[in-house]
């Protein structure tokens, strides 16, 4: 069967398109007949139709990109992010969240039905169930500078462990929004959640937690997965072909959630060592 995956011929949009996941993931969809625009505030190396500025610390920037886009959009894959330190908390939470969800917002309108979204996540913001009320007044803002202004005036929320508190939103929002999105505009929703990869990002980690906690949350596979391996997990959940998928945290971490859920990850494994 050729075109299995049906994107020959779309369009689709890959943010943090520059390096890790989202250069990988702008490459296999390349790869797979789709035109690929690439959004980036640094400069996109992969095969892309078009490339597009955007700094999502800038609500400007974002509208500006967001206008750019040429045409109607297929599939919109959100794959930029920020670790952590050395990055300030508030900027990973604008990042990672509030500006990416502008973004996509922004989109929307130029996404027909039957299109897709995949907002890239982490294992690491398990838990986010406990917490959806503090998160549903973070969604109630509705652009970039009123979730900014919500952020500042909450910043118990999310101090001290920015990375996992916007993993965490994403995670809340997909399963939030993707009501609203599927009967409004009968477009999909979902997030992936990656487990420990090889990106540029993860020195950054190991210098924040320490190796040994990255390591610890090492699912039965025992590796850290490659960009490629979450590119692919990215596309089969965005594919057409997932029609009937939405609303979905889907884990790409080699087992890790369903090892700790069933009690076959010890959780005080991730705690750091004295």
């Amino acid at each position: 069967m050729d075109d299995v995956l049906q994107y020959a011929g779309t369009t689709v949009v890959v943010t943090g398109a520059a390096s890790g996941m989202g250069d990988a993931t702008a490459r296999l969809l390349t790869e797979l007949g789709a035109k690929v625009i690439g959004l980036d505030r640094a400069p996109v190396a992969a095969p892309v139709e078009q490339r597009i500025h955007v700094d999502l610390l800038d609500a400007e920037s974002i509208s500006a990109a967001a206008d750019q886009i040429d045409g109607e959009v297929d599939g919109f894959f959100n794959c930029a992010g920020l670790p952590g330190p050395p990055f300030s908390d508030l900027d990973v939470m604008l990042v990672n969240f509030v500006g990416g969800r502008a973004l996509i917002e922004r989109t929307v309108p130029k996404m027909p039905v039957g299109s897709s979204i995949v907002y890239v996540a982490s294992a690491g913001g398990i838990g986010w169930q406990q917490n959806l009320g503090t998160y549903m007044e973070l969604f109630a803002t509705d652009d970039f500078a009123s979730g900014k202004q919500w952020l500042e005036a909450n910043p118990a929320v999310w101090s001290g462990n920015a990375y996992a508190a916007s993993k965490q939103a994403i995670n809340a929002w997909t399963a939030w929004r993707s009501v609203g999105l599927m009967k409004d505009h009968r477009i999909r929703l979902n997030c992936t959640n990656p487990g420990p990869t090889t990106t540029a990002m993860m020195p950054y980690f190991h210098d924040a937690v320490g190796k040994e906690l990255v390591d610890a949350a090492l699912g039965p596979v025992g590796s850290y997965s490659t960009p490629e391996e979450q590119a692919w997990a990215m596309v089969l959940v965005g594919s057409p072909r997932a029609s009937y998928v939405v609303g979905e945290s889907f884990y790409a971490d080699g087992g890790f959630f369903a090892a700790l859920q069933t009690g076959q990850i010890d959780f005080s494994q991730l705690m750091p060592s004295e």
